[in-house]
């Protein structure tokens, strides 16, 4: 057994106590017989009243002086509780305490909104409520002086009538609150972070402050992109996104005032909710934004730079600013090749590629307004975003530029040098600018051989081993229009520089073209006779055969190079026996030279 509050002093001893009031003790020699047993008496009635009073407190409650709270439920962790001032919003049942139910918000469809200790609710709940934590659940059960006293309410609620809460907590926020913002992950590399007028990209879950999701860019497979601080998004994240980094990840909790206010926004965000945002940042500009161009490799020397008109390749990887490749040239095993600065390329790349060398490696930087703008592009590229491109200048060419010749070796004593129509054979490296062997004359057992001026090799190749000496080393560069051309061959890629390695090893001097045959000194003057060795006054084949060797092998004269003698001598006599009986005779004789001087006589008149 337990004292009950309201005894007060008695001389009833509870087990538990050895308290005895004093002011209930009487001595019997201080008062008459009659006088003492009155007070016997009375003593006896004041203590079975007391009695009688703490069994019945003892089986029957009665009403209760204070609210009583249940805590059924807390979640963990709770960040925050209730306190006076606080602005709540809560879903409730109202019951009697035999269950039945007087009011609930569920029924209303909409949660009760109000602030603690200003009277917006009744003293009960208002005290119960102190302390709890969104998602909290308690049961208040509040007794009638903390409810509506002695009065009945709306003609449902009896005057002094206990009654029981049901809470659960939706909402809180103060208005001295400010946007709570919490960085979870941030980029190690942070060079530019979002300023007010700066246009971003973010990704996003949305919730109420209970949890209840309302909205989300993932779900949408596209980010939420608008100008910060131009009143284009609610003040919170106006605010919250100030100073992000691309690649940041915060979460926001936004008290209504600075979300979606009063009223709320559709049917998913209520009146006067508390806002809560995780936020991945993608992307980050200013419409006064120009290209940024970071180098990451400048070769050196650099001869010539990029400018506009000049033909070039190169290969890219382009990504976004969260580092997500969307496209390469080097999955497409093959450079993007175009001309620079008359706009077969988005501004932003057209402005970056003039400058460069062949070689070099640099990072370009866009905004969208010189990429694909808001539209974007295909599905790969979202409209507004900002694009990076790390590029690698294979070479770059204009359609006027000649071959480059730079001689590396040459000997001193030279005085003979290969020209049009001479046969010469030499040893070769061929490569691309990067770098890339596509031949070499290694791979043969002898050198390379080759008529100039024959038609047999590309033509920048053609020019470049001319003027050469027996030894002479040099280093070539040919553009496409005088190699391979748009369209390469074989290994070569369309529009490639070619750059030659070349060594002259043998020269072996020609004949002017047109012509199988040249004396290197004077001919005879009888020509004729000394043709007609029989003196027959008619020359064969084989006489005429055998005097050209002849001189030949006298050095008074050459025939045509990289061709088999007698085939040679044989066209040489072919065109003397004009009559074609297989004998030349005087009438029909006649040099080159003197045939070419009637021709153009022929041609003057």
């Amino acid at each position: 057994r337990k004292q009950h509050p309201s005894l007060g002093s008695s001389t009833f001893t509870h087990p538990n106590s050895s308290y005895k009031s004093p002011q209930l003790s009487v001595e019997p020699s201080q008062a008459s017989l009659t006088d003492y047993t009155f007070l016997k008496m009375l003593q006896r009635i004041v203590l079975s009243l007391l009695l009688a009073t703490w069994f019945y407190v003892d089986c029957n409650p009665g009403p209760i002086d204070d609210i009583a709270v249940d805590r059924y439920f807390i979640p963990k962790p709770c960040v925050r509780e209730v306190k006076s001032g606080d602005f709540v919003r809560y879903h409730y049942n109202g019951t009697f305490t035999d269950g039945k139910r007087f009011d609930s918000s569920y029924d209303k469809g909409a949660a009760f909104f109000g602030q603690v200790g200003h009277k917006w609710q009744i003293a009960g709940v208002d005290k119960g409520i102190l302390g709890m934590c969104v998602n909290e659940r308690r049961r208040i059960t509040v007794p009638p002086h903390l409810t509506y006293s002695s009065q009945a309410a709306g003609g449902t609620v009896p005057p002094d009538t206990t009654l029981v809460f049901d809470l659960v907590l939706l909402d809180i926020f103060n208005r001295a609150d400010q946007v709570q913002t919490k960085v979870i992950s941030t980029p190690k590399d942070c060079k530019r972070s979002v300023m007010r007028t700066d246009f971003v990209r973010f990704h996003f879950n949305a919730s109420l402050l209970d949890g209840t999701v309302f909205d989300s860019s993932y779900k949408r497979s596209q980010t939420q992109d608008s100008v910060v601080g131009e009143g284009l998004l609610i003040k919170g994240l106006d605010e919250g996104l100030l100073g992000m980094c691309v690649g940041e990840i915060r979460h926001f909790i936004i008290p209504p005032f600075l979300a979606f206010g009063e009223k709320g926004y559709g049917t998913d965000i209520p009146p006067h909710a508390s806002v809560v945002y995780h936020i991945l940042l993608e992307d980050l500009h200013n419409p006064k934004d120009d290209i940024i161009v970071e180098f990451k490799k400048a070769p050196e020397p650099c001869t010539r730079k990029s400018v506009a008109g000049d033909y070039i390749r190169y290969h890219y990887n382009a990504s976004f600013l969260n580092g997500i490749t969307f496209d390469s040239s080097y999955q497409h095993n093959k450079t993007y090749n175009t001309y620079i600065g008359l706009g077969y390329m988005i501004a932003g790349i057209d402005k970056g590629l003039q400058g460069v060398c062949t070689g070099e490696k640099r990072r370009i930087i866009l905004p969208p307004h010189l990429a694909y703008g808001q539209q974007g592009a295909g599905k790969d590229i979202p409209g507004s975003a900002v694009l990076v491109f790390d590029i690698h200048v294979i070479d770059f060419h204009n359609v006027k530029d000649p071959v480059q010749v730079e001689i590396m070796n040459k000997s001193s004593g030279c005085n003979e040098t290969s020209e049009v129509n001479d046969f010469i054979q030499y040893h070769y490296n061929c490569s691309l600018l990067d770098g890339t062997l596509l031949f070499t004359s290694s791979d043969y057992e002898a050198p390379q051989d080759v008529l100039l001026g024959g038609g047999k090799i590309i033509d920048g190749l053609d020019e470049a081993l001319r003027n050469m000496c027996v030894g002479e080393r040099r280093t070539v560069l040919v553009p496409p229009h005088l190699g391979h051309g748009e369209k390469g061959a074989g290994i070569v890629p369309g529009s490639a520089v070619l750059r030659f390695e070349l060594e002259l090893v043998s020269l072996q001097k020609g004949v002017p073209e047109g012509y199988l045959f040249v004396w290197l000194e004077d001919s005879p003057i009888q020509l004729f006779e000394a043709l007609d060795i029989n003196q027959d006054q008619q020359v064969p084949l084989e006489e005429f055969s055998q005097f050209i060797k002849q001189q030949v092998s006298e050095g008074k004269g050459r025939l045509k190079p990289a061709q088999d003698a007698d085939s040679v001598i044989a066209d040489m006599f072919k065109n003397q026996d004009r009559n074609a009986d297989g004998l030349i005779t005087l009438d029909e004789l006649k040099l080159k030279s003197d045939e070419d001087a009637e021709k153009a006589r022929h041609e003057e008149l």
